[in-house]
Parts: C-alpha cells; structure tokens; sequence
C-alpha cells in the first residue's frame, strides 16, 4: 500500500512542512477577499483586482527567480520563502489591531506573498526531484496531493467558524504562523544537499527564458503548459464574482460558504489516493486525458446557484466533480513534468510554469471582476463555464515522450 511506503526521514519533513503550511493556507482560505469585503467593505471590482495585482506584480518581480533558484542550494531558498512570508502575512493582523490595515496593505501584502511562493515552489519541486527516484515521485506527489485536499476539506468551514467567532484576523494569523512552522520543518531535514550546477553563478540574460524555453520546446509539454494556464485560470477567475454572489445577493453565511467548498475536498483526497492505480493500470497518458477532460465538465453548474439548502448543495456538487477530476490529474501531470524535465533546468522550468500561470490567473481574475461588474457574478461564471468546456482540446493528443535526462549532472550529485 502507498500509505505505508517509507520514503525516508528527509521526505518526512519535507512532507510536514507542506502539510503545516498547506493546513494554514486553507484555514485563511480567500480570507484576504473577506476581508476587503467585511472589514474594508469593498465591491466586487475592487475584490477581483486585488486578487489579480497580488498575483501579477509578484510574478513580474518573480521572473529572476527561477534562475536565482537553480545556482542555489534548495532548502535555504526555502526557509528564506517561509519567513517573508511569515513576516508579509503577520504584518495584516498587526496593522489591523493598531487601527491602520487599508487596502493598500492588503495589495503589497499578496504581491510579497505571491512572489515568495514562486521561490518555494521552484526550490521545492527541485528538492523533491534530488531527494526521491523516479519511482517514488508519484506516490510523493500523491501524499501531496492527500494532504491538500485534506487540508481544504477541513479548512475553509473551520476558518469560517474561526471568524465567526473570534474576528477576521483569527484565520491570518494561524496562516503566518503555519509559514514559520514550515520553515523549522525544512529545517530539519538536515543539510547535505548536492552542490547545484553553476553554484552561485551569476545569472546570464538567456538563464531568464530557459524554463519557457525547455516548456515550449518539448513536444507534450507545451500542450498541458497552455491546458493548466487556461484551466487554473478560470477556476479562481470565477471565485471573486462567485464570494460576492455567494456572500451578497444570496446572503450565505460565512459557515456555509466555507463548508460548500470545503466538503467536496474529500474527492480530490480520494483522487489522490487513486491516482498511482490508476496510472498503474490504465497508463499515464490515458488517466492524465481523461481526468483533463472531466475537469472541464464541472464549472457552467455554478451559474444555477440560488439561496438556501439547494444552492449549497448544488456548489458542494459541482465543486466534488471537479475537485475530484483535479485530485487524479494533478499527481500524474505533475509526477510527469518532473520526469520530463532535466535536473539542470528544473528549478526554471517549475519557476517559468508559476510566473506564468499567476500572471494568467491575474489577468483573467482582472477581466472577470471587470465582466461581473458590468452584467453580474451569473454572467461572468457562465462564460467561464463555456470556456471550460474548450479547454480539453489543449490537451495532448498524443502518449509521452520518453523521459529527459539532464544535459549534464549537477557537480556533487
């Protein structure tokens, strides 16, 4: 069984670390958003862009990272990440106890945010890719996997109580202080690390563009680049009109809207879970199209949202097939980018894939508050919906290519 498949003591805190962190991130699930809209009575406008600055200014100031990344050992790079976070995050409540939070805040706050995030996770995916075989990295990626979809199923309505009970700076405080929590993890792992190639090297203009261009260049790769984009995209470019919707006109409570997407998390834990038996069974090219579709199918369902027991159970609906459809496809693709990418350009490929994939994120977040603005919440759902449902044919059509093998191995490997 994989639940019981030792992957060593330095997994282990790489995977504790992951699941503090993750655990603090859905307990402040949107809580920037709630905020914006309890605390600094924002609109929907105002909400979208600051999903959508926070994400675009921090992958803009991200773009040198990925190389920066590469030439360095992973897990300073890490716990660095951790703490500006820690700091960045901390900064919120305590500016709202001194009576001084604004808006502005909040913007500088998730541009910090975001940008320090692309730094963890380029360093992250390297590490896991040093530290594991190749066989091991779908049963990683699936503990992963679990462990968000745990962590979200549990959150958001614990988050929600929190608030509830004890004001909206409950949920970001705890998620500050799971950033620091993370970072004693990383910690521990110890610190023999390989030397990386080019140690401290200093980064060359064409160092800048090599994630995009290995991402580009490679024949399965570039299809499943421009499928995530879309489809990441258009999930959270639907969240803001869909809060205040949910929020507002429909007058759910904050208990509600957090258990509505919290539930249904219990399908991405069992898609995770199936995730390695299904490759196993079916192959990986078979399982990474076919849940690719099904994550198309889902979104347009949330256009039908209405008050009371029947709207809540339609997004709680809606939201397990796709978090399910999600829960199985992200394991795979992302066990199989790691495969297909060369430890020598692996922290710039992962890097370029983030930056890219937030900027999009921003931009689509910006246009749909701009459309739910202009013909409603409903209106912009449903042409995110109908977009979805393109997205399939992003996919790749044709099986994998064989694995990458690195130009050269990294000096001290």
């Amino acid at each position: 069984m994989d639940g019981r498949r030792s992957l060593g003591r330095r997994f282990g805190w790489l995977w504790a670390a992951y699941g503090v962190s993750t655990v603090g991130t859905m307990l402040a699930f949107d809580a920037f958003s709630m905020i914006a809209i309890i605390v600094l009575h924002a609109g929907p406008a105002a909400v979208s862009a600051l999903a959508a600055s926070g994400l675009a200014v921090g992958a803009l100031l991200a773009v040198p990272l990925g190389p920066w990344v590469e030439f360095r050992p992973k897990r300073p790079v890490m716990i660095a990440a951790d703490l500006v976070r820690f700091a960045a995050v901390l900064s919120v409540p305590a500016a709202f106890a001194l009576g001084r939070l604004g808006f502005a805040q909040l913007v500088i706050v998730s541009v910090v945010v975001s940008a320090a995030d692309i730094a963890f996770r380029a360093a992250s995916g390297a590490c896991l890719k040093a530290l594991l075989p190749p066989d091991d990295l779908l049963v990683a990626n699936g503990r992963f996997e679990s462990t968000m979809w745990t962590a979200t199923m549990a959150g958001p309505p614990l988050g929600g109580l929190a608030v509830a009970l004890f004001g909206p700076m409950t949920t970001v405080t705890a998620d500050a202080v799971s950033y620091l929590l993370s970072a004693s993890g990383i910690r521990a792992m110890g610190r023999d690390e390989a030397r990386p190639a080019r140690a401290g090297a200093r980064i060359r203009p064409g160092d800048l563009i090599e994630g995009w261009r290995h991402i580009l260049r490679h024949p399965t790769l570039r299809p499943l680049f421009f499928n995530t984009l879309v489809v990441n995209a258009l999930i959270m470019a639907i969240m803001p009109p869909l809060a205040s919707l949910m929020l507002g006109p429909l007058g759910f409570p904050l208990w509600q809207y957090g258990l509505a997407f919290g539930a249904p998390c219990v399908g991405g834990l069992i898609g995770a879970r199936l995730a390695r038996r299904l490759v196993a069974r079916f192959g990986q090219h078979r399982v990474m199209m076919t849940s690719g579709v099904l994550r198309a199918c889902w979104v347009l369902g949330l256009v039908l949202v209405r008050p009371g027991v029947v709207g809540l159970v339609l997004v709680a609906t809606v939201e397990l097939g796709l978090i399910t459809s999600c829960g199985v496809f992200n394991p795979v693709f992302s066990t199989y980018r790691l495969e297909q990418t060369g430890t020598d350009v692996v922290a710039r490929t992962l890097s370029a894939w983030t930056v890219t994939g937030k900027a999009t994120t921003a931009g689509l977040t910006a246009l749909w508050g701009v459309l739910a603005g202009l013909a409603g919440p409903r209106t912009a759902i449903a042409v995110a919906g109908v977009l979805m449902l393109a997205t399939p044919f992003l996919l790749p059509r044709r099986a994998p290519v064989p694995t990458r093998e690195p130009a050269a191995a990294p000096s001290g490997a």
